[in-house]
């Protein structure tokens, strides 16, 4: 496969290109988890995927899917903050906890976080949460400082990642800028649940990825999902039944790309000209091998210093071609779009036009300059 054609396959899987989903819900179950640990940035990625429906593609349509326990953030993959519909959270926990666990024991024991902390702080988070209780992250930590149970030194982060980790509490609703927490059992009760296990939850997940993020490999599932890659294999195996396979020549010898049957098969979706993604988005981060999106000589300017932060995202046609920063104020927001080379006329105004899809979003007039 030649890089324009991953490009335009994986635009299309992702609801970048031309979105069947017409819900937040629907966008996030598509492409199974979505990293969200940057709140607005979560928000921007999902909405960006409703754009070409025309419905529901505003902040607040992200924030009442929330209210609404559609769609609920935790941890479920990676030790990472990601949005899932509601009703796949407790499967790809089950799922994916034993491993993530297992990865973090030698931190928790330096932090002198044992099995009696987290008894202790299980039963007072019950007891705090309970009735469909929500508590911002600063009540519950300072709760256990003053109750002794320290939180300095990234202990509070572990514990309520721990208890999310095992599906005690869940993110609730923001308040204002902080996230608050709920007991998962109230959020999202087990009757709104997907019941999925075993072998049938590993297909399932293999399913997810491939049609919301294809084509992809082995490796880039691998990287997604935290899986070991015997599981990978495994859940592929299952659920090639219900996928598209590709087997092409690239650089690094031959891959086998897999991808949602009607990806392959549609009709050609030309790229947008221009996009603009925010941090962390799954176009990027969704894959290992990240180089028919992104040179690799532009990479350090996307992720400066190499330290994990991923700067929102500037596409042209699905390469991404620089980055952009916004300053929002209560009468409007102004977007400053660096491209990594010089934008000419053309794309000057594609980007004018393609901004004002943020400014909607936001429901704020917006202005764009270019750096």
């Amino acid at each position: 496969m030649t890089p324009q054609e991953i490009i335009r396959l994986r635009l299309a899987s992702q609801q970048l290109a031309a979105s069947v989903c017409t819900k937040p819900e629907e966008v996030v179950a598509r492409l199974g988890a979505m990293q969200a640990q940057e709140h607005g940035s979560a928000k921007w990625a999902i909405g960006a995927r409703l754009q070409r429906a025309g419905a529901g593609a505003t902040e607040a349509a992200i924030d009442g899917a929330v209210a609404r326990r559609a769609i609920v953030r935790s941890w479920p993959m990676r030790g990472t903050i990601h949005y899932v519909a509601a009703a796949d959270l407790r499967w790809m926990l089950a799922l994916l906890t034993p491993r993530i666990l297992a990865g973090t024991a030698e931190r928790q024991k330096r932090l002198e976080l044992d099995a009696a902390v987290f008894a202790q702080t299980r039963k007072r988070f019950s007891k705090w949460l309970k009735g469909g209780a929500t508590l911002a992250r600063t009540a519950l930590l300072a709760a256990l400082d003053q109750d002794g149970i320290p939180t300095a030194q990234n202990r509070g982060y572990h514990i309520l990642w721990r208890h999310a980790q095992e599906g005690l509490i869940c993110f609730g609703p923001h308040e204002g800028k902080e996230p608050t927490f709920a007991l998962l059992d109230d959020w999202i009760p087990l009757s709104k649940s997907r019941a999925l296990e075993g072998e049938a939850a590993l297909e399932e997940l293999a399913h997810r990825y491939f049609t919301g993020h294809g084509p992809a490999t082995l490796d880039d599932f691998v990287w997604w999902s935290g899986l070991k890659v015997s599981d990978a294999r495994r859940a592929i195996a299952r659920a090639e039944k219900r996928l598209a396979r590709i087997d092409g020549e690239q650089a690094e010898g031959r891959l086998t790309y897999w991808m949602a049957p009607e990806a392959a098969t549609g009709k050609a979706t030309r790229p947008p000209e221009i996009q603009f993604l925010p941090a962390f988005d799954e176009y990027l981060l969704g894959y290992r091998n990240r180089e028919a999106q992104l040179d690799a000589a532009h990479a350090p300017k996307i992720v400066p210093g190499g330290n994990g932060i991923f700067l929102p995202m500037l596409l042209a046609q699905g390469r991404i071609v620089g980055t952009w920063k916004k300053a929002v104020k209560k009468k409007g927001v102004t977007v400053t779009a660096l491209p990594f080379v010089p934008f000419p006329p053309a794309a000057r105004k594609k980007a004018a036009e393609a901004v004002e899809a943020y400014g909607r979003f936001l429901g704020l007039p917006i202005t764009l300059s270019i750096g």
